[in-house]
């Protein structure tokens, strides 16, 4: 393995990502790709000035495909940007629109690469990469919920006064409003969630304190969106986790959009459960317990992506 990664998009997301990567030390190479070949340039380059201070490697800014050759994954962050009244279908048929353009760009130069899909809507986005690059769900697949699901163990931690790291918890299905939580496999320092009791000067996670918690993470990014216009950082770092688990054969267990092909009611769409991630991709999805709630809210989330999916052509 080269540890050569391909960041399609220097925008807000991709020059994050870029920088992530960089200091954490998660790539050897990295070439930012951009339409914008100035934007790209000055991107990496302000990276490199810093190259003193983090691990040393390599990235460059370019408009040219042809360097993205021999990298081992890359990351698609480019999309349509949302403007005043544009509803989502709306912004998702735009996206793809740009995916279209890149996927041939990226595979003639790039074929046997990892690609991870970053751009929203990216349950729709990593369908509709799949079916118009002809990548399969192992190598094709998107970010998901891995973010929501970052949001989500830190708000259980601030709730529980317990340590972020041990939360273990997952948001699952689509990567927007019908998203749901997994509470019936969630765990706190090994206990199973719906059991915990609470600590001193803490609440009890009561069936209204967990949907008020899953109502914050689904509210989480229009709130930076409204300080900020975007994004980037936790996302970032995402990528740069689901990075580490391709670059490193990790075997991770992530929450990543990908098809389900064992669950009824789940067929023809892109939405997140926990799967097992490494350096084939996407492999084995880890067969969390799901109760009839639980199973109901894929559903849903399932139905929705299907009827965007259609709208856009799919």
């Amino acid at each position: 393995m080269n540890g050569k990664i391909a960041i399609i998009g220097a925008g807000a997301v991709g020059s994050a990502t870029a920088f992530a990567l960089t200091i954490r030390g998660t790539a050897r190479e990295i070439v930012l790709v951009d339409i914008n070949e100035k934007k790209a340039n000055a991107e990496a380059l302000d990276i490199e000035h810093g190259s003193l201070f983090y691990p040393t490697n390599k990235i460059v800014g370019t408009d040219d495909y042809a360097a993205i050759e021999g990298s081992e994954l890359v990351i698609i962050t480019s999309g349509a940007r949302q403007e005043p009244g544009q509803t989502r279908l709306e912004l998702a048929g735009a996206t793809i629109e740009i995916i279209k353009k890149i996927m041939p760009a990226a595979l003639e130069h790039a074929p046997t690469a990892k690609y991870l899909i970053v751009s929203n809507p990216v349950d729709v986005v990593t369908y509709a990469a799949q079916e118009i690059s002809g990548l399969n769900c192992s190598q094709l697949f998107g970010s998901g919920t891995l973010l929501d699901s970052s949001r989500l163990r830190t708000k259980i931690s601030e709730v529980t006064g317990v340590n972020v790291r041990n939360v273990h918890a997952y948001i699952a299905g689509e990567h927007g409003d019908s998203e749901i939580v997994l509470w019936s496999s969630a765990l706190l320092g090994g206990v199973p969630i719906l059991e915990w009791k609470a600590l001193p000067g803490y609440e009890q996670l009561t069936l209204e304190l967990r949907e008020s918690i899953r109502e914050s993470v689904v509210n989480a990014a229009y709130k930076v969106i409204e300080g900020k216009g975007a994004t980037n950082y936790a996302v970032a770092l995402a990528c740069d986790n689901i990075a580490s688990a391709v670059l490193k054969n990790e075997s991770r267990v992530m929450p990543v959009s990908s098809r389900v092909f064992d669950i009824p009611g789940l067929e023809g769409v892109c939405l997140s459960l926990p799967f097992v991630v490494n350096s084939k991709g996407v492999t084995n999805r880890v067969a969390a317990p799901l109760n009839t709630d639980e199973l109901a809210g894929l559903r849903a989330s399932a139905d929705n992506l299907r009827a965007t999916l259609k709208h856009v052509g799919f």
